[in-house]
């Protein structure tokens, strides 16, 4: 019996010790669990996205740094869950094999884009739809919205025409309005607006058309300074104005000729000058010289038109070519014989002559004279004086010629041909006689009137006056010419405006 006692005994003890020793390793064999909730793309964290097991041990949240923690998981296989509103659920396999175990889990999270909407549809708001007559440059303005108000919008912009397969393409736009310059005239445009915000596919508007003005019949063309170049700009009387030529290039001495339907100007091509021609609304831009336009200083050089459009006359140094308008049958016509440069010449209306103003290489030694079709001088209005002097123009009968000179015969040796006192002197070659219309219409003392043409009708005379200081503003001035050429009005016309040209 004692041994039987003994023996339960042995077994109950055992029991119990085995016992223990299984609760202890049970509860010793736990790991933790850390962890961050980012979204996917941009690594931003995610704030308060519910983290749970399964099998289910705890339900935690991540902070505002995305990041969680599950402490006391017992070892095992898990499927750990993150879910928040808004984005789609995701899951993650951890395995906790030993006791204290760290795992760390980073759940990288996508927007639910079955829960976003699209934006509405873009209406194009102005200009309103087949709207005509719109300037050179339109404000193009257009409406969208999102139901989510959190999203992104992006506009993309294209433009079409119906005179060339030229596009316009402008993306990435987050304003509702654009910009359009340097339209064409008498053009229609065609445009529509596409917006996306970067989760569904771009939402198109209806297309939209509009058609600019038709090319004014402007009179008025002048050079005019911007951004360091000379740029050429075309006018009516009443300053309603585009820009006729392109500022990235030095544009200058504007010439219309109304039986060519063209405006010819001078333009610097790689250090030289060279006549070109384009139609008045600027389109059609064409190289006329070969030979370049030359002589002492390019800008104070000028050309002159055949009445009927078909051909120019030039001067390189001391040579005078005569061209065709289409750049063929260049002929040298006259060749100085004292070897001075020509500067400037003009034609008389019905063909017979050309007025010269030639110069040495300083623009000085200044000569003004008439020769016929074959080179044989006829009148000589101006030699041997000091000073500048040029602007030669005529009167549409031949009879009267427009030239300016500086009276105080100043003559400037640091090349800035700076004149003092210049003033317009009207020449009549039947009475070799002279009338300072500068002085009679009471010309600003310490300025200049340079670049004279007579207008059309030759009632007046457009030109330019500026301080003589060589830095101030120039402006485009007329003068009422009358029969007894006394007590003169001088009216202003364009303000930072040169070189200007009425026909």
């Amino acid at each position: 019996m004692k041994t039987l006692i003994q023996l339960i005994s042995i077994i109950i003890f055992s029991v119990c010790l085995f016992s223990c020793n299984e609760e202890l390793v049970d509860q010793a064999q736990t790991g933790i669990l850390k962890g961050k909730v980012v979204k996917r793309g941009t690594n931003e964290p995610i704030a308060n996205v519910k983290i749970f097991t399964a099998p289910t041990t705890q339900t935690v949240f991540s902070g505002t740094d995305g990041s969680f923690e599950i402490a006391n998981m017992p070892v095992g296989n898990y499927s750990v869950k993150a879910e928040l509103s808004g984005y789609l659920t995701n899951f993650q396999a951890v395995n906790v094999q030993n006791q204290n175990q760290v795992v760390t889990v980073v759940f990288e999270m996508d927007d639910d884009e079955s829960l976003n909407s699209p934006p509405t549809t873009p209406v194009l708001l102005s200009p309103v739809d087949n709207a005509v007559n719109q300037p050179l440059s339109v404000e193009l303005t257009w409406n969208a919205t999102d139901p989510d108000t959190t999203d992104v919008l992006k506009y993309s912009l294209t433009v079409k025409n119906n005179l060339d397969t030229n596009v316009i393409q402008v993306n990435d736009l987050t304003a509702k309005h654009y910009s359009l310059s340097n339209l064409k005239f008498g053009v229609s445009y065609f445009w529509q607006v596409s917006v996306s915000d970067g989760i569904h596919q771009p939402v198109l508007s209806s297309i939209s058309k509009f058609t600019t003005n038709t090319v004014p019949s402007n009179r008025y063309h002048y050079a005019q300074k911007q951004n360091g170049n000379l740029v050429i700009v075309s006018s009516d009387a009443s300053g309603n104005n585009f820009q006729f030529t392109n500022s990235s290039y030095n544009s200058w001495r504007p010439r219309k000729n109304n039986n060519a339907g063209l405006i010819a100007f001078l333009r610097t091509e790689g250090g030289s000058a060279h006549l070109y021609t384009a139609n008045p609304d600027g389109s059609n831009l064409f190289k006329v010289t070969s030979v370049p336009v030359a002589g002492f200083n390019n800008f104070e050089m000028d050309f002159s038109w055949s009445t009927n459009g078909q051909e120019l006359i030039y001067s390189n140094f001391n040579k005078l070519y005569k061209i065709n308008k289409d750049g063929s049958g260049l002929t040298l016509i006259y060749t100085t014989l004292d070897g001075s440069m020509i500067s400037e010449c003009d034609w008389s209306y019905d063909g017979s002559k050309i007025a010269l103003k030639t110069n040495d290489f300083n623009g000085y030694n200044v000569k003004i004279y008439i020769v016929d079709m074959v080179g044989s001088v006829v009148k000589t209005i101006l030699t041997g004086v000091a000073g500048a002097a040029g602007g030669l123009n005529f009167s549409v009968d031949g009879q009267l010629l427009l030239y300016t000179k500086d009276v105080s015969a100043y003559q400037d040796g640091s090349g800035n041909y700076r004149q003092l006192d210049s003033r317009i002197f009207i020449y009549n070659l039947a009475t070799n006689t002279n009338i300072d219309i500068s002085t009679e219409s009471d010309k600003p003392l310490g300025t200049n009137d340079l670049d004279p043409r007579f207008s059309p009708n030759n009632a007046q005379v457009i030109f330019m006056n500026t301080s003589n200081d060589n830095v101030s503003q120039k402006n485009v001035m007329t003068i009422d010419l009358s029969s007894s050429m006394t007590d003169l009005i001088r009216t202003a016309l364009f303000s930072n405006a040169e070189m200007p040209d009425y026909e």
